[in-house]
């Protein structure tokens, strides 16, 4: 759950930070009275400086970055996704978490990048092989229902014979009743 806000947060920082870049007039402005005090902001630089007390002080503020080796708070190159040699290496980067460094974030990121890309693959494969099957699957059955009724046909044609020859020769040799309304009267 950490790693995943800190990815979100990440992100978030560079959305921000990319926003924050464009430059944008406003379409009317408005004076700020005069009877109110200037308020000095501290630049990033100056902010980021006064966490040097450790890495979760320093981290505490989205816009820095703590380098574990020099143990320094700086502020996070804004310019770059992942922060140059010339600032820390990448093994000693902290950002969003103590624990858990650039190296191992890109290693991450790369593993569960491939396995999502992997998994979308084998769905979309999935979906469009099970469409084929069935269309071949709907072949084969019309395919046995026909041989099925052609089966059927021909056994009726076979019965229908067997039945022929088996009246035929009940009438050769008097076997047959048939439906005669006369009878012959006996007398008795």
């Amino acid at each position: 759950m950490k790693f995943f806000c800190f990815i979100c947060g990440f992100l978030l920082l560079t959305l921000v930070d990319s926003a924050t870049n464009v430059s944008t007039t406003p379409a009317h402005t408005v004076e700020a009275p005069t009877t109110l005090h200037p308020v000095t902001t501290l630049t990033p630089e100056q902010e980021c400086a006064a966490r040097n007390s450790s890495c979760e002080e320093c981290l505490k503020l989205a816009k820095c970055l703590y380098c574990k080796s020099s143990g320094q708070c700086t502020p996070y190159p804004v310019g770059k996704v992942l922060p140059p040699s010339s600032v820390c290496q990448l093994d000693h980067a902290r950002w969003g978490v103590c624990w858990l460094n650039f190296e191992a974030l890109i290693i991450s990121m790369g593993v569960i990048g491939g396995l999502i890309i992997v998994v979308v693959t084998v769905c979309i494969c999935c979906c469009c092989c099970c469409k084929d099957n069935k269309k071949k699957y709907a072949k084969e059955d019309e395919k046995w229902e026909r041989k099925k009724a052609d089966r059927k046909e021909k056994a009726n044609e076979k019965k229908a014979e067997r039945r022929a020859k088996t009246d035929e020769i009940r009438r050769k040799y008097g076997l047959v009743k048939e439906d005669n309304p006369y009878e012959r009267f006996e007398n008795a």
